[in-house]
């Protein structure tokens, strides 16, 4: 009795190409280097640190190791953190992938002792790296500004130092003077060694040293301050004076003088969101709100469901910024449909609810300017400048 052969189908599973994972756990002198084919377990090396020739020849030697081919990729992560983006930029160069990894998003071991090294660390990232790239969402990776991108924030961030600095000398000198019941209007042109006590007494010699320094770095401080507003009025200047138009500007500086022709957002501002947050490419307005930390944090378990506010987890700076200039907003585009908006909910009740309104209205005005900027839309109901 014949019978009929089966056919038996048998699907292929596709192998993986060959890959070389790495991750780095950077310190001040020395760096770890996590090592994986994704199929063995990892090996770590040490390397000293800002040394990237030589992480480029351990990642070569590990490759021999591994026994992979010439052309098999290799994917390299970090944590962003006090070296900034110069590594990934200098891996990205030599050829290699790299990933930079925002810290705050790594999930963490919640057991109250727990063994933590640099060498573990470095592991675990290798784990989460070769997780990340079969399609696990473990992390969120950061996009990296270009060497021009971040040396444009340089000048609004040492402005807001500086501003730090001159209000911290300035207390400070007052709140020393007030021990002596001296009290300050102004503390330009004041002349220490003319200062006296309540009693009629000349300040103490040590006191009197001190406040001479402090007035000092006071002095300096709103020097370079000065200096800083002088030099971005004139490049302003320059760029409006062009006589080629906007067709030579950078896309940064177009996107300033766009912001400004606003009513309500000044030179600070613009500069600030240009060069600080809309430097970067969103897809959506969700985008948007996340990146600045604007977005809601919603907490569910059982029968309990609240809200426990925004998520803070994006830039503090634009979103310190958003803030203010939603105040802003309120009074110099009362006409706008945001700022109604405001008004039929928010406006009629307590102080609490108005706060808590404005970071409403802070994120809402956030997304209208990206749209505004990206895709030429103005804000609805918005005033431009004369």
């Amino acid at each position: 009795m014949h019978q009929a052969a089966r056919k038996q189908t048998t699907t292929a599973v596709p192998q993986p190409a060959p890959m070389l994972f790495a991750s780095l756990e950077l310190s001040a002198k020395t760096w770890k280097v996590a090592l994986s084919d994704g199929a063995r377990p990892g090996r770590v090396v040490c390397v000293a640190a800002r040394e990237v020739d030589a992480l480029l020849a351990v990642l070569e030697e590990a490759r021999q190791r591994f026994h992979l081919p010439s052309e098999a990729r290799t994917l390299v992560c970090q944590e962003a953190g006090r070296d900034g983006f110069w590594i990934h930029r200098q891996l990205e160069r030599a050829g290699v992938e790299s990933l930079v990894v925002d810290p705050s998003s790594i999930e963490v071991n919640r057991r109250a002792r727990r063994a933590k090294t640099d060498r573990l660390d470095a592991l675990k990232l290798l784990q989460m790296l070769i997780r990340h790239h079969r399609g696990e969402r473990v992390w969120s990776v950061l996009r990296a500004p270009t060497a021009e991108q971040e040396d444009a924030r340089r000048p609004h961030r040492e402005r807001k130092t500086l501003q730090t600095e001159v209000t911290r000398e300035s207390n400070r000198i007052r709140s020393a003077l007030a021990l002596f019941g001296i009290g300050v209007e102004r503390l330009g042109g004041l002349d220490v060694a003319a200062l006296e006590t309540r009693d009629g007494q000349r300040l103490p010699t040590n006191a009197r040293a001190e406040m001479g320094r402090a007035l000092e770095r006071l002095q300096l401080a709103r020097k370079q301050l000065g200096d800083l507003e002088r030099r971005r009025r004139k490049e302003l200047a320059d760029v409006r004076r062009k006589n080629d138009g906007r067709r030579s500007m950078s896309p940064a500086m177009r996107k300033v003088l766009m912001l400004m022709a606003l009513k309500g957002i000044g030179e600070q501002g613009a500069q600030t969101l240009a060069h600080e947050f809309f430097w970067r490419d969103f897809n959506n307005r969700r985008e948007v709100g996340s990146a600045a930390g604007l977005t809601g944090t919603p907490y569910q378990s059982g029968a309990s469901n609240r809200d426990q506010g925004i998520s803070k987890a994006g830039n503090p700076r634009i979103r310190a910024l958003m803030v203010d200039l939603a105040w802003l907003w309120l009074r110099f585009q009362p006409a706008s449909d945001l700022s109604q908006w405001f008004q039929r909910r928010w406006a009629t009740g307590p102080s609490r609810l108005r706060r808590v309104g404005i970071v409403a209205v802070a994120r809402r005005l956030l997304i209208d300017l990206w749209r505004y900027v990206d895709q030429g839309v103005v804000p609805r109901g918005a005033l431009l400048c004369n």
